[in-house]
């Protein structure tokens, strides 16, 4: 009797059809570091802002006045954005920058949209190669002596609904989009995109966890990569970004991601 293997069986969480483009927060998911926090502590008012910023993250989410608050605090200067900038890409996330080679071997789009300061953001994406287009943030304005003036009060990500906004924008032009991100800001994003993951590895929050469909728990970023792809482009990865996969599916299937079902 001949023996036949059966076929494996797809998992209930992988992709059937590809994605065109992926969206990272930045604070908390591309980098380790609250940007806003790093900031405050530099100018000694760390523990307020902190806790502001936990509460916008994991209870209340963002808000224009909140935003305003810690702004108010902190009152950056231009020259610190640059420090800041280095902090991010000094705290970059586990495997985040080889994920997003694959991205764009695979001609996947990338943005980065986030509430924090779009000039401190700015040198992490051209380190990820990611055109300044593709970067929203919030716009800060500074004197001519470099001191802090004010900030952008009209853009939509100091609002707790607006990034579902420039994601609408986005899908415009790629239907098919990923999303990760680790706050309460993010999760309303989930019923626009093709596959939403929370990301926990810098600051596990329960209460996020629990809205998400998936919420990767560990500090790398390798569980994202079969998150996001299909078995057909797993197939077209060379050795070293198989690896990076396989790398990603162990922690998976050792339950360093939350999975509530699969969509």
């Amino acid at each position: 009797m001949i023996n036949q293997k059966k076929p494996m069986l797809t998992p209930d969480w992988q992709l059937q059809t590809p994605l065109d483009a992926l969206i990272f927060d930045c604070d908390g998911t591309l980098s380790q570091i609250e940007g806003i926090d790093a900031l405050a502590a530099i100018n000694d008012v760390g523990p307020a802002v902190k806790t502001l910023t936990e509460i916008a993250m994991g209870t209340t989410g963002i808000n224009p006045e909140m935003y305003r608050e810690r702004l108010m605090l902190t009152r950056p200067r231009a020259d610190q954005m640059t420090l800041i900038g280095r902090k991010y890409i000094e705290n970059l996330t586990e495997d985040i920058a080889e994920i997003i080679s694959v991205y764009q071997r695979l001609e996947k789009k990338i943005f980065i949209l986030s509430a924090g300061l779009l000039p401190a953001i700015l040198p992490l994406a051209r380190l990820l190669n990611i055109p300044e287009s593709h970067v929203y943030g919030v716009a800060i304005l500074f004197d001519d002596e470099g001191n802090f003036r004010d900030f952008d009060h009209a853009s939509v990500l100091i609002q707790n609904q607006g990034k579902c906004r420039i994601v609408e924008d986005i899908l415009k032009r790629h239907p098919r989009v990923g999303y990760i991100g680790d706050g309460l800001n993010d999760c309303p994003v989930q019923p626009f995109v093709s596959r939403f993951v929370g990301y926990g590895g810098a600051c596990y929050r329960e209460n996020i966890a629990a809205l998400c469909d998936y919420y990767i728990a560990v500090r790398s970023m390798a569980p994202f990569l079969p998150l996001t792809l299909t078995e057909n482009e797993f197939q077209t990865l060379s050795v070293s970004e198989k690896k990076l996969y396989k790398k990603g599916l162990t922690a998976l299937q050792a339950g360093g991601v939350m999975m509530r079902g699969a969509r």
